[in-house]
C-alpha cells in the first residue's frame, strides 16, 4: 500500500512539475522573444518562432515566413527600439503581455511610447502569432506629424517618396534620412 502511494505521489509531482515547466517554458520564450527584439540581435529569433508567424492588428493581418520576419525586424532595428514588457501572464496555451515599446521612429511622429496589449499564441511551445491591441495610441498626433512630415518629404525630398511603404532595412534608413531632414529643415 505504501509503494501505491509513493508511486502515485511521484507520478503526481512529476506530473504538476512538467505542466508548471510547461506554463514557465511558455513565459521564457516570451521574454527571450522581447528581449530578442530589444536588442536587435535576431540570430536567435528563430529559435523562438515557428516556419511563420502571424500578426494581426485590428483588421490588418499579416502572415510572415521566417525570412521576411527577419527582413521586417531589420527594418524595425534602424530605427533602435525599447521593448519593456510591463505585464506577462499565461492562460492556458497562450501568453497574454502588456508592452511598451519607444524608438527613433516612434518618438518622432508618436511622441511617447506606444502600449499594447499582445495576445501570443504557440504550437510546439514556439510563437506562431501575436494578435496586437493598441493601449495607448495617440492617432491625432501620430496622424498630425505624419502628414505634415510626408507632405514635407514629399515637396522637398521627393527621392526618397515611397519609403514609407518599404519595411526593409534599406527603407528603414530611408525613413530615418527622412525624419533627420525633416528635423533640420530650419
Amino acid at each position: 500500500m505504501n509503494k501505491i502511494l509513493i508511486l502515485v505521489l511521484c507520478i503526481t509531482i512529476g506530473y504538476v512539475s512538467c505542466k508548471n515547466s510547461t506554463k514557465n517554458n511558455k513565459i521564457e520564450i516570451i521574454k527571450q522573444y522581447y528581449n530578442i527584439l530589444d536588442n536587435s540581435d535576431y540570430s536567435e529569433i528563430t529559435a523562438c518562432l515557428l516556419d511563420s508567424l502571424m500578426i494581426k492588428e485590428g483588421e490588418y493581418e499579416q502572415t510572415y515566413s521566417r525570412e521576411e520576419y527577419l527582413e521586417f525586424l531589420k527594418w524595425d532595428a534602424v530605427f533602435d527600439p525599447s521593448y519593456e514588457i510591463l505585464e506577462i501572464e499565461q492562460q492556458g496555451e497562450i501568453v497574454k503581455t502588456k508592452v511598451s515599446k519607444m524608438d527613433k521612429r516612434i518618438f518622432f511622429l508618436h511622441e511617447e511610447p506606444i502600449i499594447t496589449n499582445n495576445v501570443i499564441r504557440f504550437q510546439k511551445n514556439k510563437i506562431i502569432s501575436v494578435e496586437i491591441d493598441y493601449v495607448n495610441f495617440n492617432n491625432t498626433t501620430f496622424g498630425r506629424n505624419k502628414n505634415e512630415f510626408l507632405s514635407w518629404i514629399d515637396k522637398n525630398h521627393p527621392e526618397l517618396s515611397g519609403f514609407i511603404q518599404d519595411q526593409t532595412k534599406t527603407g528603414g534608413l530611408k525613413y530615418l534620412k527622412a525624419i533627420e531632414l525633416y528635423k533640420n529643415r530650419k
